[in-house]
């Protein structure tokens, strides 16, 4: 521990470094997974390493095959950068090294997770009293919600899940819309519930509200709907009043996938798209992606903390719980045992940006997307497919065969980079604007790198 002040002022330098050079290194790596196997690989030593000389050469070898996601300029699957309050942050609850598990673990990780929840609420418009989960992404947070779904609305039909499992119990229904993130599927089915039910969704990837309907009359029984603040795509928003008074009608769980969309609940400008999303039962989002929290961050909120309790909740003999209600214990509401304590930098990037930082944020990015859909159209054959109502443009050219060449062309080049999509069974482009430092000037670059892209030859392969 007598060298741990140089080893760490040694990585601050190279993480520094490393984010200096984010405007000028391409932005996704030219390097093969065999190069980059040669270099980090080989025999496992045989002897200790000093500390300095690991952490040199793993930043040397390593640096070849990073992407630069923390860069305004990367456009690629609604992800964002690192806050420098929340980065440091981040390095900091690395330091400490707490237990989120129980508060006994690190009474100060469970409190901030506390004062987190108070802060999201009031920002989302959410109910005050409503539980929250710290998790890896949104994919566990929708695991985790859906547990609690099934829990209430099995126990409704009178049977315990927790005591006796699925074998036997009533079949649960759970209704999706047919353009819901892949991410819900695969919850349900670590869940055991099945393939969901697909409503007709609208050009948009909005759920139809008549089809849910329609679809929630034609069955009875346990009932989950599924709703979508922010399709991965078009960024639309399902119609949540419509949805969330027929879930009531029919006592069906309401859960809202959010994991940018929600977010926009945090803006005067926005909130009206998630009007009515504050009647769900349970919702998720993903701190790592709009907020700008070091990966990984997610957050699940539940409106029937005893029903997410009841499907989280685990004890043993050694374990040192609470049950006075007046701590919060971590393992109470997440599936991990143990875990990172990840509300510190949550908590970080919340206070580093203020209310008006953070709307700031969310309203200037969005803005950034409607002035690249509005560059873009200009570009011969391009045509924007979605209506820019968030932070997503989805775009393509042409023909299937001119789409992908510019994007290519595109990623190649390196200034900017996106990735491509599937929608309508024709290819097209999605840009994705989250990064806290995305600013006109990038969304220049990105146009710029568009009509070279458009303007240059045809690529003509060789006989």
């Amino acid at each position: 521990m007598n060298d741990i002040r140089p080893l760490l002022r040694r990585t601050a330098e190279l993480a520094s470094d490393y984010l200096e050079s984010l405007e000028q290194r391409p932005v996704f790596p030219h390097v093969t997974a065999d190069e980059l196997r040669q270099s980090l690989g080989g025999p496992m030593p045989e002897s200790p390493q000093e500390p300095q000389e690991v952490v040199e050469l793993l930043a040397r070898d390593a640096d070849p095959g990073l992407v630069a996601m923390g860069s305004g300029r990367y456009f690629g699957f609604v992800i964002g950068g690192g806050l420098p309050a929340a980065l440091a942050a981040d390095w900091l609850a690395s330091a400490w090294d707490q237990n989120a598990g129980l508060y006994v673990g690190g009474p100060s990780a469970s409190v901030v997770e506390q004062v987190v929840r108070d802060w999201v609420c009031d920002l989302l418009g959410l109910p005050a009293d409503a539980s929250i989960g710290f998790v890896t992404g949104t994919q566990m947070g929708s695991v985790t919600a859906l547990a609690a779904a099934r829990f209430r609305v099995l126990e409704r039909a009178g049977w315990d899940v927790g005591r006796d499992g699925l074998f036997g119990a009533p079949r649960v229904r759970v209704l999706v819309g047919a353009k819901r993130h892949v991410t819900i599927d695969r919850a349900l089915r670590l869940l055991g519930l099945g393939t969901p039910e697909a409503v007709a969704a609208d050009s948009q990837g909005r759920m139809e509200a008549a089809a849910l309907r329609h679809a929630l009359a034609a069955g009875e029984g346990p009932t989950i709907v599924c709703a979508q603040a922010g399709e991965v795509n078009t960024g639309a928003f399902d119609p949540f009043e419509e949805i969330a008074a027929a879930a009531a009608e029919h006592g069906a769980w309401l859960h809202v996938d959010g994991a940018f969309g929600l977010w926009a609940a945090a803006s005067p400008e926005l909130r009206g798209l998630v009007r009515g999303a504050e009647r769900a039962d349970s919702w998720i989002t993903d701190a790592h992606k709009w907020l700008n929290v070091p990966y990984d961050s997610a957050l699940v909120l539940c409106s029937d903390p005893e029903a997410h309790r009841a499907a989280m909740t685990t004890s043993a003999s050694y374990l040192i719980q609470d049950d006075t209600g007046t701590v919060y214990d971590q393992v109470d509401w997440v599936p991990e045992f143990s875990r990172r304590a990840r509300g510190f930098a949550v908590y970080a990037a919340l206070r580093a940006l203020g209310r008006s930082g953070l709307v700031e944020l969310i309203e200037r990015t969005c803005s950034c997307a409607r002035r690249f859909a509005a560059g873009i159209v200009e570009l011969p054959g391009a045509e924007v497919l979605n209506e820019v109502v968030l932070n997503q443009v989805l775009f393509r050219f042409d023909s299937d065969e001119r789409t992908d060449d510019a994007l290519r062309r595109v990623q190649e080049a390196g200034d900017v980079w996106m990735s491509g999509t599937t929608w309508n069974e024709r290819r097209a482009i999605r840009v994705s604007v989250s990064n806290w430092q995305t600013d006109d000037h990038e969304i220049d670059l990105a146009l710029g790198s568009f009509r070279q892209a458009v303007q240059a030859p045809a690529h003509v392969p060789a006989r």
